[in-house]
């Protein structure tokens, strides 16, 4: 029979936008540890690589449910007990005028949900400067340009609310606030979340707000939630249990949706069709939701004291540090150094796995201001890798740019 010679199947085009910083650097890491040389990873926020554990009372309600056959599909939207969890959760935060719960594969599919479920081919999303990878890869998965706009690092990464406003157009739809922020750490003040549902109101935004850090607030500092300052905006609350829960591998999020039924409803009514025809989330894993919200929380206090010490130490790197300079970071688990060098911010982390075996992210990986430069630290390592890992970077940094 004759032979047909095939062609290169080439992947879609929109594909050229899609970056994921965080992982994309583990080539490099993985060519220098068949060198064998052992990796000192400051790059990825999973707790559980550290000395961090999933609570013990969470796993047993898993294992419970999947003794007891919870093993087949869910409904859509996610098992009762847990929405009336989280409805609660959201009650005792201040979230009212709830509409919709939601549980999804992580807040990845939240975000991926939500975004599909809004967006049309010309219109846009403002999403922080700089971001989690996700928002863009997301977007660029659905052929919808970045509309960036930028946290201020002279006041403390919070929103630069000119630059937000300024960046709106005829076709923006919604805004996207990281609050914890990743990379940067930063919270909000109440004063700027009032600002921000002002300017929904004034253009008919929906507000995307990722909460996913909301309990690892570090000096435990007030914590206001978006939806709770402006009950009558549309507003999506992404949560789960990756984080302050300790359970990333389970792959469990949710969104809450808040605002006035009117406005929101026909968009809601978009998300689950989307949440229908991807079936569900992992139906045992939904069990520890409950367990989660309504369950012992003991292992907050032990995580934000490691937290805590950590943040101090590297804060107190960075002051030491010629060349790098650092906003102290608020929520989260996450340092994000200016660094004055004279070579991409990209460079800089590539030729510090390589010579000194460390990974950090390159700023350049979120987005960040032209003319400047930054780097990304997770700093979730325990005090003597953490403290290995900077003098490698110290060492790294006095030998290359003397």
């Amino acid at each position: 029979m004759p032979i047909t010679q095939l062609r290169e199947i080439t992947p879609a085009a929109r594909l050229e936008n899609v970056r994921y910083a965080i992982r994309d650097l583990a080539c490099i890491a993985d060519e220098v540890a068949r060198q064998g040389h052992k990796i000192l990873p400051l790059n990825i926020g999973d707790p559980l690589n550290f000395d961090f554990q999933t609570p013990a009372h969470m796993i047993e309600a898993v294992h419970q449910a999947m003794r007891d056959g919870k093993n087949g599909y869910s409904p859509s939207s996610g098992i009762k007990e847990a929405l009336d969890a989280i409805r609660g959760e959201a009650a005792h935060k201040g979230i009212t005028n709830i509409q919709d719960v939601f549980v999804t594969s992580g807040v990845s599919e939240t975000v991926d949900i939500c975004l599909t479920a809004l967006l049309n081919p010309g219109d846009n999303l403002l999403t922080p400067c700089p971001d989690y990878p996700l928002y863009s890869a997301v977007l660029a998965k659905i052929d919808i340009g970045l509309n960036p706009y930028y946290l201020n690092e002279e006041d403390g990464w919070q929103p630069d609310l000119d630059d937000l406003k300024k960046k709106i157009t005829p076709r923006t739809r919604g805004i996207v606030l990281i609050n914890p922020n990743n990379p940067t750490g930063s919270v909000c003040t109440r004063k700027m979340l009032e600002q921000i549902a002002e300017l929904a109101r004034q253009y008919n935004l929906i507000i995307f707000t990722d909460e996913i850090y909301d309990k690892l607030i570090i000096d435990d500092d007030a914590r206001v939630a978006m939806a709770a300052v402006a009950p009558d905006v549309p507003v999506i609350t992404f949560g789960g249990l990756s984080k302050n829960y300790l359970a990333p591998g389970w792959r469990i999020g949710w969104g809450i949706a808040s605002g006035e039924a009117s406005v929101i409803k026909p968009y809601l009514d978009g998300v689950n069709k989307l949440l229908r025809a991807r079936l569900c989330a992992n139906h045992p894993e939904q069990y520890a939701i409950k367990a989660a919200l309504e369950g012992p929380q003991d292992h907050l206090v032990e995580v934000k004291r490691k937290l805590r010490s950590r943040r101090d130490l590297t804060m107190k790197w960075c002051a030491e540090t010629s060349r790098v300079s650092c906003v102290a970071p608020r929520g989260a688990f996450y340092a994000y150094p200016s660094i004055d060098i004279p070579e991409g911010d990209d460079v800089f982390v590539t030729e510090l796995i390589r010579q000194k075996h460390v990974m950090v992210v390159h700023g350049s990986g979120f987005g960040q201001r032209p003319g400047t430069k930054h780097f990304r630290i997770v700093f979730l390592p325990d005090e003597k890798t953490l403290t290995a890992a900077y003098s490698a970077i110290g060492d790294f940094i006095r030998e290359r740019y003397a």
